[in-house]
């Protein structure tokens, strides 16, 4: 197979502190990689080196010559009064029908694609970069972190358009559902090097588990080896009839020493623990006849539903139709427009969200910012327990807020809330700066919590570890569904690919009779071709017979075969021309 990419010895380092290096890897036509790495790894680096946002400080990348790379950028440029439509003519050329057949696999209709641009709401602007993106036809394409911005929906039908996609590409996921149900190969980045398996996620994990159980197992039996002879020596050092002995296995522990493996992340983050907290039989909270929006524009309206306590409610919807806002209300940053609700009496609460993260004081270390948010009652090494858990270690603890990136401060907020021992926990995308093996472990660690947790997220690997229940956000109103995230999700995919049938019906059917058109078209100038080369033969076998008529006493072998050789073109041309002239009367 066609090499696309081909990346050697690719190092990067900012401010000294290295990112990855020695990265070596190749990606070939028809390959679909998933991209995965502990958080500041540099997977996103990667991608920017690769689409030469960035440059690395060593190594180099080939992209071969016929690669067409695509990247889904974040940032837009929509221009004044630009339709959907023109705006994808605008960065793609191609015809229409083509603009409307690629829009409609993510729901862009005829309605949207008419509306401007810039008014159309954040969810359909993703939906309308991917179709650029798309209708680009990259042979290779980059996705990074697409369900940190797509909602559920259009994860779905960006699913189904990347299982049938011909082409290769790179996604970098926390969301582990997404990459097993999108990617055939894993690549996983450590700041050491990277490792290429030929397998989809979930073998790579176990393939992983199992090499490293193996270095431990190693590493164990060399301990032993080593422990064992470290007895004699220290029994029979200084006796002067066995100090000959004691210093050669002195010599050949330290060689063992040399043999030891290094096991990156050995320890890993296998399970998070949430101090506990009181568990209550009560409503944690109620819902009545509440609408929510922004200078009385009301986002939805006529919501009642009650949350148990205990429960962990998934907020669900489209982007754009409430569920931050629905949470910023209950979280107090909003007031509702009307209605009402209320938290049962003496909970605490802990919000989650972008403006807590932008509100945390910059000048405070990040390991003091844990110990005064944890509970009186919470012991040092819980607080630091907390913080590796949540992927800071000594040195990052002593770093103030303010030169943390804006992951790094999701992270440290995150264990500063579960610090803080709250009831109830009001969670917005919390995993949006989290690699899957934190996310998991958050949402197992949740699950086994006590208290209520009301929360947003498009990671599905996240919300089926820990809903327990569902209020769907839609057409201006939520309700609770009577099923759980699984069963909500198999449904929506049901109906999507329902809808999108009926929508794109007419689509098609233009679609195929443009094709028909064309080939009709193809047909019939074949046909007048066939006419045309069928005259000038039989207008050359006459001249023949008439040779044939006037020289009769002067017989020409050549001329002969040539004379057959007509016949046999004519017959051909002949049943070539019928075989298409009854295709053109179907």
């Amino acid at each position: 197979m066609k090499i696309l990419l081909q990346v050697n010895n690719l190092s990067k380092e900012y401010g000294g502190q290295k990112i990855f290096s020695n990265l070596t890897f190749s990606v070939s036509e028809k390959q679909k990689i998933g991209v995965i790495g502990r958080n500041g790894a540099g997977k996103s680096t990667l991608f920017k080196i690769l689409c030469n946002e960035e440059e690395a400080d060593s190594g180099d990348m080939l992209i071969h010559t016929e690669t067409t790379l695509g990247y889904l950028k974040q940032t837009e440029d929509w221009q004044n009064g630009e339709s959907a439509l023109d705006y994808l003519h605008r960065h793609s050329g191609r015809p229409e029908w083509r603009l409307r057949q690629v829009a409609s696999k993510f729901e862009l209709g005829p309605d949207k694609l008419s509306q401007e641009a810039s008014s159309l709401s954040g969810g359909w602007r993703m939906r309308l970069k991917l179709t650029s993106m798309l209708l680009s036809e990259p042979n290779l394409f980059l996705l990074d972190e697409p369900s940190n911005y797509l909602d559920l929906n259009t994860l779905l039908l960006l699913e189904n358009y990347l299982r049938s996609y011909r082409g290769s590409f790179l996604i970098i996921s926390h969301d582990r559902e997404f990459l097993k149900r999108t990617c055939e190969e894993t690549l996983e980045i450590s700041k050491s090097g990277c490792y290429h398996y030929p397998g989809d996620i979930e073998s790579y994990l176990a393939f992983k588990e199992q090499k490293l159980n193996t270095l431990i197992k190693v590493n164990e039996s060399l301990e032993r080896q080593q422990e064992h002879w470290q007895d004699f020596v220290d029994r029979f050092r200084f006796k002067s009839s066995k100090a000959k002995q004691a210093q050669a296995l002195i010599r050949k522990i330290n060689k063992l020493e040399e043999k030891r493996i290094t096991i990156e992340h050995q320890a890993g983050i296998t399970r998070i623990n949430i101090p506990p907290v009181p568990k209550r039989t009560n409503f944690a909270l109620k819902i009545n006849n509440l609408a929510i929006g922004y200078s009385q524009d009301a986002v939805a309206s006529d919501i009642d539903f009650d949350c148990r306590s205990g429960e962990k409610l998934a907020l669900l919807g489209l982007n754009g139709q409430g569920k931050t806002t629905l949470i910023k209300t209950l979280a107090g940053l909003i007031n509702p427009l009307s209605g009402d609700f209320r938290f049962a009496a003496n909970s605490r609460l802990a919000y989650h969200g972008q403006e807590e993260i932008d509100q945390m004081t910059v000048n405070i270390q990040a390991g003091d910012f844990l110990r005064s948010s944890a509970s009186a009652d919470i012991k040092t090494e819980a607080v630091l327990k907390m913080a590796g858990d949540f992927l800071f270690r000594d040195e990052d603890l002593k770093k103030p807020i303010g030169v943390l990136s804006g992951g790094e401060r999701s992270r440290l907020l995150l264990a500063a809330l579960l610090l803080s021992k709250p009831d109830i926990l009001i969670l917005d995308e919390p995993t949006c700066h989290l690699d899957f093996e934190t996310t998991e472990a958050l949402g197992q660690a949740l699950q086994r919590f006590a208290g209520t947790v009301l929360f947003a997220s498009h990671d599905r690997t996240f919300s089926s570890l820990l809903a327990t229940g569902i209020v769907e956000i839609k057409n201006g109103s939520a309700k609770r569904r009577h099923e759980d995230y699984n069963e909500y999700v198999a449904r929506l995919e049901k109906e999507l690919w329902k809808q999108a049938e009926e929508e794109t019906a007419p689509l098609k059917s233009k679609i195929e009779d443009r094709r028909l058109y064309e080939e009709n078209r193809l047909r019939q100038k074949q046909i007048i071709a066939l006419e045309k080369e069928l005259s000038k033969l039989q207008a050359y076998k006459q001249e023949l017979l008439t040779y044939f008529l006037e020289n009769y006493q002067n017989y020409s072998s050549e001329k002969a075969q040539e004379l057959e050789d007509i016949k046999r073109r004519i017959a051909d041309k002949e049943e070539l021309w019928l075989a298409l002239s009854e295709e053109q009367a179907n």
